[in-house]
């Protein structure tokens, strides 16, 4: 079962579930400001697998490709799921289970059904347009917030929508 699967069923039982926020692993009140380190806003996925999957999520993102921490919530606010990572390990925890990866590209590729490269998604929300492999960036509506990516190669073609809050 894809992970797109799982996110879609915690959509549906999360209810009012809740979980305890994970605190800033960077200490960001330290970082300095032109880096920005912590971003939140609404995520949408679509793969064009058989069947076709996708799923949308409130975000809140803190950290870096090394380090951080990643709160998913449905519309109405409730968590679907916190994502941790380290260079030693990444967690998913959520109402249904608590799993350990290897990597953060790991979990995400688990959480999302495809391989989103951690370290240019990182890049592309400070705007800066880093090239990935199979994957495209349009950062042309970053300055109001938007950013757009689209995988091109297989397994299978994905489109991931990002809104910032701003």
């Amino acid at each position: 079962m894809r992970c797109a699967s799982l996110l879609f069923a915690i959509f549906l039982v999360a209810g009012c579930a809740g979980l305890t926020r994970a605190p800033d692993p960077n200490g960001t009140e330290n970082t300095p400001a032109a880096i920005q380190t912590q971003w939140s806003g609404r995520l949408a996925l679509k793969i064009d697998s058989q069947p076709p999957q996708s799923f949308s999520a409130a975000f809140e993102l803190n950290g870096s490709a090394q380090q951080g921490s990643m709160t998913l919530s449905t519309p109405l606010g409730s968590t679907l799921a916190l994502l941790a990572w380290t260079p030693q390990r990444a967690t998913l925890q959520s109402p249904r289970e608590n799993q350990q990866f290897a990597s953060v590209d790991a979990l995400v590729a688990h959480v999302t059904g495809t391989n989103i490269p951690a370290q240019a998604l990182f890049d592309w929300l400070q705007g800066k347009n880093t090239a990935s492999a199979g994957w495209q960036a349009d950062l042309s509506q970053h300055a109001s917030g938007r950013i757009v990516a689209r995988q091109t190669r297989p397994p299978q073609p994905a489109e991931l929508r990002i809104v910032l809050d701003r």
